[in-house]
């Protein structure tokens, strides 16, 4: 490459730093203005200490759960990086992507943060596919334990019978199954996907996935159950969480604002007072989504500036 395309090319680079910075921005900017401030700090306060210390707990948990995704992938993909820095990239990634979305989140800034890293376009490829087959691996594991088991049930004006339920909850089961027989007699293969080569994980690390995304998930319902009124059971919290989280992904809202609040309006609403529910859900954003979110802030700001000075060095 000659000296004056690479001098093009770092423009071009620079210049995209820039429009990137400034989508983050715009949209950070834009949750922060969807977000009524009063009301969360309303909600926070009338919870005990103790009760929003084992709320913060749990989210740390979860987020070591999520760093969990990535150094699975690090195995699948067979790239060194550092455990630490993986894990620092998965703070800010999946923090990202769950309050701003998973364009900016889980695709922009793992692209930017593991490029930066010094990996190529098609492991950083691997490692998304795998995150995320693994998160959605998990849900269709507990979403179908909880269905089969008759945990859930959603309102008759939605038109799912609990018999339905049941044979939902069945096949999402069935699903998980077969891809753990695939893994075990087809992991050494390639197969081609839309364009894509894909690989099946091992046996064991298809495990480690189920384990990681399950648990996850039953996290998230544990922290959230904790907030809650107590009228309403983990089994009834978790299930609401399972729906809500797929009807975010169908409208493709950023946190899911207002999408988790009409599920859980919609099931529960009857059993307790709206105003309650809206305050643990209220309570619930500020825990799990703003908090992680201002710490990441900070994380990507130090990634990029190591990766600046091992640029410039």
């Amino acid at each position: 490459m000659t000296t004056s395309r690479r001098e093009r090319w770092r423009r071009v680079r620079r210049i995209g730093f820039v429009v990137f910075l400034a989508i983050v921005a715009w949209l950070l900017v834009r949750y922060a203005l969807s977000v009524d401030w009063a009301q969360v700090v309303h909600a926070l306060a009338s919870y005990r200490a103790s009760t929003i210390a084992a709320v913060l707990a749990l989210t740390a948990a979860s987020y070591l759960m999520y760093s969990g995704f990535e150094l699975a992938a690090r195995r699948y993909s067979r790239h060194c990086l550092p455990i630490p820095r993986v894990m620092a990239i998965a703070g800010v990634v999946y923090a990202f992507s769950l309050n701003v979305g998973a364009l900016v989140g889980g695709a922009g800034l793992r692209l930017r943060l593991y490029s930066h890293a010094g990996l190529a376009l098609g492991t950083i490829g691997r490692i998304a596919g795998f995150a995320v087959a693994t998160n959605w691996l998990g849900y269709m594991l507990l979403t179908g334990a909880l269905f089969a088991a008759g945990q859930v049930s959603m309102p008759s004006t939605w038109g799912w019978s609990g018999m339905a339920l049941r044979w939902l909850g069945l096949a999402m089961l069935a699903a998980v199954a077969a891809y753990l027989i695939a893994c075990l007699f087809a992991h050494d293969r390639v197969f081609r996907v839309r364009g894509h080569h894909v690989r099946l994980p091992t046996l064991p690390l298809a495990l480690l996935q189920l384990v990681l995304a399950a648990g996850n998930w039953a996290l998230m319902g544990w922290l959230l159950h904790l907030l809650m009124p107590p009228a309403l059971g983990y089994p009834a919290v978790l299930g609401g969480l399972l729906l809500a989280a797929v009807a975010s992904a169908i409208a493709h809202i950023p946190a899911g604002i207002g999408v988790i609040e009409a599920v859980f309006l919609a099931l529960f609403a009857r059993a307790v007072p709206p105003p309650q529910l809206l305050a643990a859900l209220l309570a619930y954003r500020a825990c799990y989504y703003l908090a992680p979110l201002m710490l990441a802030v900070v994380g990507y700001v130090v990634l990029e500036s190591a990766a600046t000075g091992r640029r410039s060095a």
